[in-house]
């Protein structure tokens, strides 16, 4: 299971919002590369699943992921924060065995 914290939804929402385009969701995925060996994937892409694909509504958002993404995410928490100095998106992922300084990149 992957959550996304109440301010991360919200932002996913407006995100959303923004493309003003029907059956929009968010994939989320892993891809090789990175400080740390995987880099975190996040995207807006068609709701409709591909072979393979998990997906699930959270809070009216449709989630997407990959069957491979799924293994190096399960049971992470995706946060959006804000700020003057910066922010965005952040995994809580505890398949992690290391993470990069940035926390853009793992790995497991």
């Amino acid at each position: 299971m992957i959550t996304l914290t109440p301010s991360a939804t919200e932002e996913v929402k407006r995100l959303l919002a923004e493309e003003k385009k029907p059956n929009l969701g968010l994939r989320i995925g892993v891809k090789g590369g990175g400080c740390s060996g995987f880099s975190y994937v996040l995207a807006l892409d068609e709701a409709t699943p591909k072979p393979h694909d998990t997906t699930f509504e959270h809070e009216g958002v449709t989630v997407l992921i990959d069957a491979k993404s799924h293994l190096y995410l399960d049971g992470t928490t995706i946060d959006f924060t804000s700020g003057m100095m910066g922010g965005g998106f952040a995994f809580n992922n505890p398949n992690a065995t290391k993470s990069c300084g940035c926390g853009h990149s793992f790995s497991a």
